[in-house]
């Protein structure tokens, strides 16, 4: 019912007002986009764990393999939001990445991985530099 009522009105692009996090107007528009994506939920051979408490009590437990995928990105052009990250995990070895774009214009970039013999392993890049001067030269 909704999408024959949607189709029905005009489909001009209308001004709108925005008000910022400070309570600001602004008239115009304001373009931003993100995705995600993700593959799952962990499925798959799954084994069951029993044990007995100190009381003799059993109890079950279920542990499947796990594997999945995600990724996702923000570009937000008007809060000036830039960040976005991917990773996949199967079993006990994680690989991902992430990229955000700090208010100093420095682009940090870092791709990690993690597994059971080696930890966690991270490799950052910065590129660009942090600009801390609010705008304003310093002599």
């Amino acid at each position: 019912m909704y999408e024959e009522n949607a189709m029905e009105e005009d489909n001009d692009e209308e001004e709108t007002e925005d008000i910022d996090r400070h309570g600001h107007h602004h008239d115009g528009h304001h373009y931003a986009y993100s995705y995600h994506h993700f593959l799952g939920p962990v499925i798959g051979h799954h084994e069951e764990i029993t044990w007995k408490d100190k009381h003799g009590h059993h109890h079950h437990d279920y542990k499947a393999h796990p594997k999945y995928k995600y990724s996702y990105s923000v570009d937000d052009h008007h809060t000036k939001d830039y960040h976005g990250q991917k990773e996949h995990r199967d079993g006990k070895h994680v690989e991902g990445e992430y990229h955000i774009h700090e208010p100093g214009g420095n682009v940090r970039s870092v791709k990690y991985h993690a597994g059971p013999h080696g930890g966690f392993y991270a490799e950052v890049h910065n590129n660009g530099g942090n600009d801390h001067s609010g705008g304003h030269k310093h002599r």
